[in-house]
């Protein structure tokens, strides 16, 4: 009986609860929608940009096709159907398809214009083509890293070392590494941790490159106020091929000489000197057999330049101010480089074509500047002279090993 008597106060009791749930979700402590779409973008389907002119470029337009989205439409589908499945939704509205999501992704990217223009250009709420944007940027580097930036393996290194010397003259050379700062907004509660030397805010993005320009292997998400040598430190990359991870080939005879080396990476002077790791040696008015390797070093350490430059060039987002957090200018940074790969590799005449990358004489010097240099602003060269000047503290052997590379250079000159 006392419960049968208790029943009607607990009923009240719930009668208030739901009434004060009401009261909080009618108050404003909750943002209410004004519109389930916004006026402007009502028209969509009939004035959006994706529905007028999407498949009219790509009929009777592909070169302002490619202009739009840096590739060709093969490459384009090709693009697709590697990650159409992961950006397919299913609402009960219709749903925007994965073909506009990648294309208008692309766009952004290439472009570097404002989400706010994006929006209105593609008839989108902003949020809509924030959240798109970074969803489709983290499907491009997740379907495609496995087969555009694979792991490494004794044999890919050989390729690699091969190609280094049959195109810049540099033997047992497997790739060139460099560090570009990425400017993004302050985020907040950072203090100095982005502020870089240049003045801005930045992350890093660490990357190594072949002889062909493309990206071997990337580290993004460094604090900018860090320096390259202190990213490669901490970055898996670098962590890896101090410890001999990295599966390069053994030691082996240098070409037309009985002395053996072992295979490295060439990096600028911000970066230590190690075994596996060449940097040129500091200093000015150096020796010629000196002056000589650092020419040729020089040379092939170059291929990292052209590399950002075109990346920078092709992904103009890149030379923005990333207004978002670093997660997402990482994910950004993502996608641009396994799109440079991508597109590099099946339409390459059309994304780097001749003339497009830097003609390099004898001596590592500029003969002919690329056309990147053009479309891309040039940054701050080098890094400040005390940095040139330092030690590290290499093993004996890792100067030996510049020490006898230099003279096989010296005494084997270009033909």
């Amino acid at each position: 009986m006392d419960f049968i008597e208790e029943v009607p106060q607990v009923v009240e009791i719930l009668s208030v609860v739901n009434e004060l749930r009401k009261l909080i979700r009618s108050g404003t402590s909750r943002v209410q929608r004004r519109w389930w779409v916004r006026p402007s973008n009502e028209d969509r389907d009939k004035k959006g940009f994706f529905e007028t002119d999407y498949k009219l470029m790509r009929r009777r337009d592909p070169e302002y096709f490619v202009k739009s989205v840096r590739m060709n439409p093969e490459s384009f589908d090709l693009l697709l159907s590697k990650v159409g499945d992961r950006l397919q939704k299913f609402s009960f509205r219709t749903p925007i398809s994965a073909e506009c999501r990648l294309f208008m992704t692309l766009m952004y990217l290439a472009h570097g214009s404002s989400v706010y223009v994006i929006s209105r250009l593609f008839r989108m709420g902003v949020s809509t083509v924030r959240m798109i944007s970074l969803e489709v940027c983290s499907v491009l580097w997740e379907c495609l890293v496995s087969d555009y930036m694979p792991e490494v393996d004794e044999n890919g290194w050989n390729k690699y070392s091969s190609e280094f010397y049959e195109l810049w003259n540099f033997p047992n050379c497997c790739g060139a590494i460099d560090g570009k700062h990425v400017a993004i907004q302050c985020p907040p509660n950072s203090g100095s941790l982005y502020f870089n030397y240049k003045h801005f805010h930045s992350i890093n993005l660490l990357g190594v490159c072949d002889a062909n320009y493309n990206f071997i292997a990337i580290d993004v998400g460094g604090y900018g106020g860090n320096s390259d040598g202190g990213i490669f430190a901490n970055s898996e990359f670098g962590k890896r091929l101090m410890s001999n991870q990295l599966h390069f080939p053994p030691p082996c005879e240098l070409p037309d000489s009985s002395e053996m080396l072992p295979h490295y990476i060439v990096g600028d002077a911000a970066f230590p000197l190690k075994q596996n790791l060449i940097r040129p040696y500091p200093g000015l008015r150096l020796p010629p057999l000196q002056e000589t390797f650092n020419k040729r070093q020089s040379r092939a350490r170059r291929t990292i330049e052209n590399s950002f430059g075109v990346l920078v060039a092709r992904w103009r987002i890149l030379k923005n101010t990333l207004v978002m957090l670093p997660n997402s200018a990482e994910a950004v940074v993502k996608a641009c480089v396994i799109l440079h790969n991508f597109v590099k590799r099946h339409a390459s005449s059309e994304y780097c074509p001749p003339g497009f990358i830097d003609i390099i004489d004898r001596d590592g010097n500029i003969d002919v500047p690329g056309e990147w240099r053009t479309l891309v602003e040039q940054p701050l060269r080098g890094i400040p002279a005390s940095s040139l000047q330092k030690g590290n503290n290499a093993e004996r052997s890792a100067f030996g090993n510049r020490d006898a590379l230099a003279n096989y250079i010296f005494n084997h000159p270009i033909a």
